[in-house]
């Protein structure tokens, strides 16, 4: 192992929260990159010297070394930055799903999301914006706030909003010269997704992959009944154990984030680089509100 995040599914999978439960005893991490250092005689994808991230959730990536059969890997090109193929497996390849799979959208359409300084809304910006798509962007109202909204708009988001800026008349008029969304992503849950589906085009659909108000998810019936608003969850987790049986709808995936990565069109987030002897205040760190980096496990 080279390299590997810490990220809040990890930790819930070590609570005993996660949808994936692997059997014990188990190593803890589900995303991270390897290089192949010895391969067995009858191994045909894979040679010395390969970059390698895991083919599905639950692999253990906190640890220096793993012995696994070649289908329970992808190889990556190793001219991308560490970091970046470190962190491309989870989060780039949800926010990549969700804008692919549940609308059929066009350059020139808009989707709106929450939680947009999360890792998978930081992979929303980027992606939208290499598909030529119009992204508005919401984040909890938090210190050093014009900051964090200059950072999303120099990476493509075009509109950032506060939670309490998204209720202001004048912000109010800023969106109606827009073309309605036709996507919305929740991680947040709450009042937060509510104020996304008043901002929902007619028949379009919210995509729920997360919670982290802790809230649930509390529909208008006005949204259902009189716009026709689809309500759907995603897991990417889940995505990758159903297409697990081949494999070959996650490598075009993947080639296609990889591609992006390399072109400088999808930049890893924030990260911390901390030795893996360091785990405890790496962990420690990731488990903080308004954490600004990603804790990053390096062996």
């Amino acid at each position: 192992m080279l390299a590997a995040p810490i990220n809040p599914g990890d930790i819930n999978m070590v609570q005993g929260k996660y949808v994936v439960q692997p059997p014990l005893p188990a190593v803890g991490g589900n995303e991270g990159v390897g290089q192949v250092e010895e391969v067995g005689s009858k191994v045909t994808t894979l040679k010395l010297g390969d970059w390698v991230l895991p083919s599905d959730s639950g692999f253990g990536t906190w640890r220096t070394r793993a012995v696994c059969p070649e289908a329970a890997l992808l190889r990556v090109p190793s001219e991308l930055p560490l970091l970046s193929a470190a962190t491309i497996g989870m989060n780039p390849a949800s926010a990549y799903r969700m804008l692919h799979d549940f609308t059929m959208l066009s350059p020139g359409d808009t989707v709106i999301q929450n939680g947009a300084n999360s890792a998978v809304g930081q992979a929303v910006i980027q992606i939208a914006a290499s598909l030529g798509l119009v992204s508005i962007n919401i984040i909890r109202d938090r210190p050093e706030l014009s900051k964090l909204v200059a950072k999303l708009k120099a990476m493509g988001g075009d509109f950032v909003f506060s939670e309490v800026e998204l209720r202001r008349p004048d912000v109010r008029e800023v969106l109606k010269k827009l073309c309605k969304p036709r996507l919305a992503l929740n991680c947040v849950g709450g009042k937060s997704a509510t104020e996304l589906l008043r901002n929902l085009e007619r028949h379009g659909t919210m995509v729920t992959y997360g919670g982290m108000s802790m809230q649930p998810v509390i529909i208008p019936t006005s949204a259902l009944i009189f716009n026709d608003i689809k309500i759907v969850g995603f897991s990417v987790t889940r995505w990758k154990r159903h297409h697990s049986h081949d494999g070959s709808a996650y490598k075009r995936m993947l080639t296609e984030l990889c591609s992006l990565a390399r072109s400088g069109k999808l930049t890893a987030p924030a990260c911390a680089e901390v030795p893996f002897r360091d785990f405890r205040a790496a962990l420690e760190a990731a488990a903080k509100p308004f954490a600004s980096e990603k804790q990053v496990l390096v062996m």
